[in-house]
């Protein structure tokens, strides 16, 4: 009778092992499995973040397609570019500096509308093939001071002669300096750098999303 109390103790215990064992594969799997769905949502910026600033340009007239194309000014982004996003956002801060934004995500829609607008792939990226701006990925932005005034960088945003390369050799020393420093904080955070476009950084893994042409309501 003790033996038979014994082995049912034992057999129990092994049991509980691998019940609890199990249990934390499934607890660790569902978490891996929540944090890709997490990434392929789109998400509103201000709700992780109240630490930006906003210009969004596309939402007035003032951009060098001169039409708003935007309903409402919004920052969405997929929510690993938003955490990286904060990221480089609290490195600058700790700095002085705030980071503006002026485009997020671009449904596939308005690029369409940039197109009919402006059919030239110098400018506007062809719809056909999209943009990393249309997969939720990118980010067009510049940094501001502690007063909110934006650092020089040499050129206006959408400003796309030669002048505005990252590689472009004469500008000032202070150009360099602020170029170099939105450049180094981005790519530390987990963004590369657009050769020809100082403003412009996508998350280093938005290539790999689809091209979305979801939307979101203006309030």
């Amino acid at each position: 009778m003790i033996f038979t109390v014994k082995a049912l103790v034992f057999v129990s215990f092994l049991f509980c092992i691998v019940s609890c064992q199990s249990q934390n594969l499934i607890s660790k799997t569902d978490e891996k499995k929540n944090s890709i769905s997490n990434d392929t949502l789109f998400v509103n910026l201000k709700e992780y973040s109240q630490d930006f600033l906003y210009d969004m340009k596309y939402a007035t007239t003032d951009n060098f397609l001169n039409a708003k194309v935007y309903d409402c000014a919004e920052c969405f982004l997929r929510l690993k570019t938003i955490r990286a996003l904060v990221e480089a956002n609290e490195k600058f801060m700790e700095k002085g500096y705030k980071i503006k934004i002026f485009d997020c995500y671009r449904p596939l829609d308005i690029q369409k509308k940039m197109w009919e607008i402006v059919p030239n792939p110098k400018y506007v990226a062809n719809p056909s093939k999209g943009s990393i701006h249309n997969r939720g990925g990118a980010v067009d932005l510049t940094l501001v001071n502690g007063s909110g005034k934006e650092l020089d960088m040499g050129t206006g945003f959408d400003f796309f002669g030669v002048e505005a390369s990252h590689d472009y050799p004469t500008v000032s020393h202070t150009v360099k300096a602020n170029r170099n420093l939105l450049k180094t904080t981005m790519i530390s955070s987990g963004f590369n750098s657009f050769d020809s476009e100082w403003w412009h950084y996508n998350v280093k893994s938005g290539l790999n999303d689809t091209i979305s042409n979801t939307k979101w309501e203006c309030k």
